[in-house]
């Protein structure tokens, strides 16, 4: 047996053996229900990654409701492209830009309770497959929002119904309450080195 031949079966046993490991695993994940996903950490991608996942919903026909909070002052891709060919998709944002930029802390909260009350029913909602909640964990971390009634609107919504939150931090609360929770870590980032924001990436 050639050098190549012992590399290929000794491959071919790895891999079968890790096909066995993923199928046991598909086999015990027998329950089928919505799943809640908080996207966090201080890299880039943690709303890039939602939209992600709402291309991929409404690829299955799905529906799909989007709430932005914080942004909305600068257009972006992902709210340019919602608007002009996915009318389906319900689509809100807060709407009064950063809050290091706002700097009026009652109008904040004024803005963070109004794009909830816009949130919550689609969080009651069964015919809403999916519900994006972009940017809300600083909406608890800043406490413009009661933690609990989000908490509890959360672990109440419809039995199939997904839905992701992104943001930094949110509070172990939050964290305990979600089945899926990803961190994306910095390493590196364009802006610290100088690098202006880029249309298409950026936003």
């Amino acid at each position: 047996m050639s050098a190549d031949d012992r590399k290929n079966d000794k491959h071919k046993a790895a891999m079968q053996k890790q096909k066995a490991k993923v199928d046991a695993r598909i086999e015990q994940a027998a329950t089928e229900r919505g799943v809640a996903v908080l996207l966090t950490g201080n890299g880039k991608g943690k709303s890039s990654s939602a939209f992600g996942m709402v291309l991929r919903a409404l690829g299955y026909g799905q529906k799909v409701g989007v709430v932005q909070f914080i942004k909305g002052q600068q257009l972006s891709g992902e709210e340019i492209y919602l608007r002009d060919h996915c009318p389906q998709v319900a689509f809100y944002q807060m709407g009064t830009g950063f809050t290091w930029n706002t700097q009026d802390r009652s109008g904040d909260i004024a803005a963070a309770e109004a794009t909830w009350e816009k949130a919550l029913p689609m969080l009651q909602d069964p015919s809403f497959d999916l519900v994006v909640l972009d940017e809300m964990t600083y909406m608890l971390a800043y406490k413009y929002l009661d933690e609990e009634k989000v908490l509890d609107a959360i672990r109440n919504r419809p039995p199939e119904q997904s839905v992701v939150v992104t943001g930094r931090g949110g509070g172990s609360a939050l964290q305990e309450i979600m089945d899926t929770v990803s961190e994306v870590k910095e390493v590196k980032h364009a802006f610290k080195a100088g690098v202006k924001a880029r249309q298409g990436v950026d936003f």
